[in-house]
């Protein structure tokens, strides 16, 4: 009876054990199986939502024009006989460019000026000829008519003395004709015509074509739409709009100008308005016939929220970004944006100042998802990575 009662109890004892062994070793699994599904934090580059004061741009695209364009024509005809600029000259105003043949109008004014002196003479004696009768007329040795035939005589010399005056005068402009001289500062372009050619007002190309590029014109187009917008910034404001003026690529900026003109019509066709803006040109980076990228700035919003341009995400329900919260957690924010200028995007809404966001690394976020924030070396290589990436299509 004893040993029927041992064993019983002895296989209970290994039951016992052997459940309690399975139980240690499952929940030894459990640990090591959630360990293994819980994700690594996911590593991003951080940047804050700022405030500040952001200036409110209207884009356009636009084409340089010279602010003054002149023909170098000839008034008078004659050969060429020197040509006195190098082409892409910067001349001055008044600077001799070419010279016509001159001893032509030069005779001319010396035989004028014959002319005048025979009439002076012929005047001189005149004049005398009428005092002596005069004297002879008060003691009744001289008519009355060859005293009035003499004074009509002295008239007449008188009025050709003016005549040959203004016929000098004339052949002094024509003789000044023969210098042609840059109307403008600018700079001259191709040269026309060649020494030894003859020049005339009915060339049709003229000698030269000087160009003023300092100050610059810019002509650029915006929407309709804004026209009210930048009417009552003009009327609020004592000085003209800014107005800056980028490459193509919106990269480099080109000069910074003021707001000339706004054009009278709305063009029907496009829907759009011409402005005209002026630039100091000194550097010569904006020349004419190059198209740019104009902003002009029309208003500043005081304590406007700003974010890097790559916090600024898209989805199919518009724009968001990630938020990062206190337990390095990310959550998934709709935003609306104003614009986005030099890599710098205005918020509307869906952000407050001073909280963190993501601003590389979205691509492997969700919501809730845990993240590590990379900082110095790190961080700049993460964004340098994610712009290469960017440029891969």
């Amino acid at each position: 009876m004893k040993m029927k009662v041992a064993i019983p109890a002895v296989v209970f004892g290994v039951a016992a054990s052997g459940g309690l062994l399975y139980l240690t070793h499952a929940n030894t699994f459990k640990a090591a199986a959630a360990a293994a599904a819980a994700p690594a934090p996911v590593p991003v580059v951080a940047g804050v939502v700022a405030e500040h004061d952001v200036p409110i741009y209207q884009n356009g695209v636009g084409t340089v024009i010279a602010y003054n364009t002149d023909v170098v024509r000839a008034q008078i005809q004659g050969q060429i006989i020197s040509i006195n600029f190098t082409e892409g000259q910067t001349v001055h105003a008044g600077d001799l460019l070419a010279q016509i043949d001159p001893r032509p109008y030069q005779a001319q004014i010396d035989q004028f000026e014959g002319n005048l002196q025979r009439d002076q003479a012929q005047l001189t004696n005149a004049r005398a000829n009428l005092t002596r009768y005069s004297q002879l007329g008060d003691k009744g040795w001289a008519t009355p008519q060859l005293i009035e035939t003499q004074k009509a005589q002295v008239g007449q010399l008188e009025a050709a003395i003016k005549t040959d005056q203004a016929l000098i005068d004339a052949a002094k402009v024509q003789l000044s004709y023969t210098r042609l001289t840059s109307p403008i500062d600018g700079v001259v372009g191709i040269r026309q015509i060649d020494v030894g050619n003859i020049i005339s007002p009915t060339t049709t190309n003229g000698l030269v074509v000087v160009t003023q590029l300092d100050p610059v014109s810019l002509i650029f187009t915006l929407p309709e739409g804004v026209l009210p917008q930048i009417v009552t910034q003009q009327q609020a404001s004592s000085t003209p709009l800014p107005v800056l003026a980028y490459d193509q690529a919106n990269s480099v900026q080109l000069g910074q100008g003021k707001l000339a003109l706004v054009n009278n019509e709305i063009l029907q066709t496009t829907g759009s308005i011409q402005l005209k803006a002026n630039f100091p040109n000194k550097s010569r980076e904006l020349w004419p016939g190059e198209l740019v990228n104009a902003r002009l700035l029309v208003t500043t919003r005081h304590n406007g929220l700003t974010v890097s341009a790559n916090v600024v995400q898209q989805g199919p329900n518009g724009a968001y970004a990630y938020v990062i919260r206190q337990d390095n957690t990310v959550a998934m924010r709709p935003i609306k944006v104003a614009q986005i200028t030099d890599g710098e995007a205005l918020i509307d809404s869906g952000l407050k100042a001073g909280e963190q966001v993501v601003v590389d690394g979205q691509y492997r976020l969700q919501p809730g998802t845990h993240i590590t924030i990379l900082h110095g070396e790190a961080a700049e290589e993460a964004t340098a990575q994610q712009a290469q990436q960017a440029m891969i299509p």
